[in-house]
C-alpha cells in the first residue's frame, strides 16, 4: 500500500456481533495497520461518534423503509406510493452521503452487504446513483446475495434489483467471500470478483483468560467437572443444532452439557421450542445463555454480568458447529483460533472452500453415524490426540485465512483502484 487513503465503510448497521459488522472491524483494523484511516456510515453504528456518519433512515429495520419492504416482496405489483417514497428516500440517502464523503474527505468507499442483500432498495440505489455520478472508487464486498434468500424470490422491484444488487460501475471493485458466490456473481451478473474469505489474527494467538471470564462455568451453573460443549450461533434452523444434540446423545458421557451462545434474533423463538422438546426427550442437558451475551462486557438490569463469546471458547471443551448452511461460517475460525476441538457440518461451503485446505475435524455430512460418535469421543478423551488435531488445525488457519491474507488482498485491491482512477 502506497499514500495511505482515507476509507468510508458504508452499510445499513455496524453494530454488535453480525458477520458483516465483525467483518469490516477486521478490514479496517488491517487498513489501520497500513496506515489508512477509516470511517463509517450507517443507520445503526457502535463505532467512535468522531469518524462515523449516522443517518438512522439507512437502518433496514427503519420504519420508512420496514414500509418500503412491505409493499414489495411476495408480490410482482408495486403501487406508485411506493415507488414515490423509494425515490424520496434514495434522494435523501444520496445526499448524506455526499455529505460523508465531504465531512471525512474520502478517498475510497468500501459498501459492506449493502449493494449485496437488498434488504434496503433505497440505500442500495442511492449507492449505485453516489458512484455513478462522482466517479469515486470503490470495493464491495458481498456476504450474501439475493438469490441465496428465498424470500427475495418474488418481487415487485425488479427493476431496482438488476440496477443495484450488485451494480455494474466501472470503478467498483466486487469482493465475495465463497467460490459459489464468485460462479453466480459472473453468471448472474456477468461480474468478476475477487474471492477474500474470511479471516482471523491468527498470528496473534488469544491470551489466557482474564479474571472478569474466570467465572463463566458458575454462571452457567457447571461444576468444574462438568463437560461443556459449545454451540457458538444462533439459534436458528440453519445452524442444525438438532445434530449436536443427538451427537452428544450417542457420545453417552457424563455430565455433558450443551450450551448455545446466543437467542433466536429476528428469526423466531419457534426452532428453540423444538430444540428444547428434542434436548429434553434426549435426555442431554441443554443451556442458553443468549441473555447474558452481547457485543460488549457490561452488567444487566440485575447486576449480573455480560459475557462477549471469547469469553466462552476457553471454557468450552468441545465445540459443536453442524451447520445445514453458512456463507463462510467463522465460528469454525474462532473454535480453531481458541484452539479448540469442534464437530463441523460438511455445508457447501465447507466442502468447497475449507476442507480442502487441509483440516483435521469430524465432519456430519447429514447425519449423526458411528464413525463421527467414535471419532469425537476420541478426541474428547484423548489429551495428546486433541492437542495434535487443534495445532495442526491452527497452522492451516494460518496459512488460509490469517490477516496476511486479507492484508495482501486490501493491497492488492487498493493498487486496482488507483490503476483505475489514474
Amino acid at each position: 500500500m502506497k499514500q495511505p487513503e482515507n476509507i468510508g465503510f458504508v452499510s445499513t448497521r455496524f453494530a454488535g456481533t453480525d458477520g458483516v459488522s465483525l467483518e469490516a472491524a477486521k478490514w479496517a483494523e488491517v487498513l489501520w495497520l497500513g496506515g489508512h484511516v477509516s470511517y463509517w456510515y450507517a443507520g445503526v453504528l457502535d463505532r467512535d461518534p468522531g469518524v462515523s456518519l449516522c443517518v438512522p433512515e439507512a437502518f433496514f429495520d427503519h420504519a420508512e423503509n420496514a414500509w418500503i419492504n412491505s409493499q414489495l416482496w411476495g408480490r410482482t405489483r408495486r403501487c406508485a406510493e411506493a415507488s414515490r417514497r423509494i425515490r424520496e428516500l434514495t434522494e435523501y440517502l444520496k445526499s448524506t452521503l455526499y455529505e460523508f464523503r465531504a465531512r471525512f474527505d474520502l478517498d475510497i468507499l468500501i459498501i459492506e452487504n449493502a449493494l449485496t442483500i437488498p434488504m434496503h432498495i433505497p440505500l442500495g440505489v442511492a449507492i449505485t446513483e453516489f458512484l455513478l455520478e462522482t466517479g469515486m472508487p470503490a470495493i464491495a464486498h458481498h456476504h450474501d446475495f439475493m438469490w441465496e434468500r428465498q424470500r427475495f424470490q418474488i418481487s415487485a422491484v425488479d427493476d431496482y434489483l438488476e440496477m443495484a444488487f450488485p451494480p455494474r460501475v466501472p470503478h467498483l471493485q466486487h469482493v465475495v467471500i465463497n467460490q459459489a458466490a464468485r460462479e453466480e456473481i459472473a453468471w448472474r451478473k456477468g461480474l468478476p470478483s475477487i474471492l477474500v474469505p474470511n479471516v482471523f489474527d491468527f498470528e496473534n494467538p488469544p491470551g489466557e483468560p482474564d479474571d472478569y471470564a474466570a467465572d463463566v462455568r458458575h454462571a452457567l451453573g457447571l461444576l468444574d467437572d462438568d463437560l461443556l460443549i459449545l454451540q457458538p450461533t444462533r439459534v436458528v434452523p440453519r445452524k442444525g443444532i438438532e445434530n449436536a444434540i443427538h451427537l452428544i446423545r450417542r457420545l453417552k458421557l457424563p455430565r455433558a452439557h450443551l450450551v448455545i451462545s446466543h437467542n433466536s434474533g429476528d428469526e423466531g423463538m419457534e426452532y428453540a421450542r423444538q430444540i428444547q422438546h428434542l434436548a429434553r426427550d434426549e435426555g442431554v442437558p441443554l443451556k442458553f445463555f443468549g441473555d447474558r451475551m452481547a457485543d460488549r462486557r457490561q452488567l444487566n438490569q440485575e447486576g449480573q454480568k455480560v459475557y462477549v463469546l471469547s469469553d466462552l471458547y476457553p471454557h468450552a471443551d468441545f465445540v459443536t458447529f453442524p451447520s445445514l448452511y453458512e456463507g463462510f461460517g467463522n465460528a469454525l475460525l474462532e473454535a480453531v483460533y481458541f484452539r479448540k476441538p469442534l464437530v463441523v457440518g460438511r455445508y457447501s461451503v465447507y466442502q468447497r472452500d475449507i476442507e480442502p485446505k487441509g483440516f483435521r475435524l469430524p465432519t456430519i455430512d447429514g447425519v449423526v453415524d458411528q464413525r463421527v460418535v467414535e471419532e469425537c469421543r476420541c478426541i474428547i478423551q484423548d489429551a495428546d490426540y486433541r492437542r495434535q488435531l487443534t495445532d495442526h488445525n491452527y497452522r492451516v488457519a494460518g496459512r488460509f485465512f490469517s490477516y496476511r491474507v486479507l492484508r495482501d488482498s486490501l493491497r492488492s485491491m487498493i493498487n486496482n483502484i488507483r490503476n483505475l482512477t489514474e
